[in-house]
């Protein structure tokens, strides 16, 4: 943040400057720590289903790395005075859920009363110290690997303005968000992908570009390849984008190029705001068929959506085409 020193320490091994979700910090045994803290307000009416979304959201900050989660703990802000607390039980028994099934101990928490509902997880977990994936990883070549489809942004607004069958776009949503990334760190773990990122708020078009300037290299999108929910292209159609998704594009403007002849309505989907979407992946050429494999064999998305070039002078830095 402005007007604080910069943090300089050589058991910090994530770079500064470049956006990452999370942080890895060098242990006395050679490993590395990932840290990280994620939390948010309600997207999705069920509290069950919001604590999942919420507690999957955070772990991919550890996923995205190539990290395995080792311990989470809640953080929650609740109305306690006016709201049920069975509705806090329910927010806790999701976010549980996913710390369990992320094989993560569940170490407790910390709450406060607040007017608005919010949660997530501090997550730790455990990294190869000189082998995980980052923003600054990207090299030209490499094969960039998509793990969900785009557009629970969409989703999440029509649901929050009461639009559309609201039953049904939570169990979408809920289908896509609630979803471990867990095979997508597999996949980096044991291919030694040095980077990939989660697409969460500044949507698919927004992290490229954070990996792109990393890098210091260009990214080219194949907007027809990517995959999109049927029904957000239906609703942002209807102009149910989220304001975060036209931040997105109009913070991105100076730096992107858009072929001729892309639908705009797809190009505004690359930018569409996530919470808890998939994952990038940049593959080296002759990793990934084994990648694709290793993502499919465990239910997940595996599709090829771009490359990596080299920068060059007056080239954007992502090129939608």
């Amino acid at each position: 943040m402005q007007g604080l020193p910069p943090v300089s320490d050589p058991r910090l091994l994530t770079a500064s400057g470049v956006n990452e979700d999370a942080a890895v910090v060098r242990l006395p045994d050679g490993r590395g720590l990932v840290q990280t803290v994620d939390f948010f307000t309600p997207i999705v009416n069920d509290p069950f289903r919001f604590g999942r979304i919420a507690a999957v959201n955070a772990l991919s900050d550890v996923y995205a790395m190539g990290g395995t989660p080792l311990a989470a703990m809640n953080i929650v802000c609740f109305p306690i005075k006016t709201m049920d607390r069975e509705i806090l039980a329910e927010i806790l028994r999701g976010g549980l859920e996913a710390v369990l099934e992320a094989g993560a101990v569940p170490a407790g928490g910390h709450s406060v009363e607040d007017k608005e509902i919010k949660y997530g997880l501090a997550v730790s977990g455990l990294v190869e110290a000189d082998a995980f994936a980052s923003n600054t990883g990207l090299a030209p070549g490499d094969v960039l690997i998509l793990t969900k489809p785009l557009g629970t942004g969409v989703l999440a607004t029509a649901l929050k303005g009461g639009f559309g069958d609201a039953q049904a776009l939570e169990d979408l949503l809920f289908r896509w968000a609630g979803r471990l990334n867990a095979a997508p760190g597999r996949v980096i773990r044991e291919l030694k992908l040095k980077a990939a990122t989660d697409v969460t708020g500044f949507g698919l078009g927004g992290h490229l570009l954070e990996m792109a300037a990393g890098s210091k290299v260009a990214v080219e999108v194949e907007v027809a390849a990517v995959p999109l929910l049927p029904e957000a292209v239906e609703l942002a159609g209807l102009g149910m984008l989220p304001a975060g998704s036209f931040a997105n594009r109009e913070h991105c403007a100076n730096t992107v190029s858009v072929a001729d002849g892309i639908d705009p309505i797809r190009r505004d989907l690359v930018f569409d705001a996530q919470t808890s979407g998939g994952m990038v992946l940049a593959v080296p050429e002759d990793k990934v068929a084994q990648a694709r494999r290793m993502l499919e064999d465990a239910g997940d998305l595996a599709v090829v959506v771009g490359r990596v070039v080299a920068a060059r002078e007056g080239m954007a830095r992502l090129r939608l085409v």
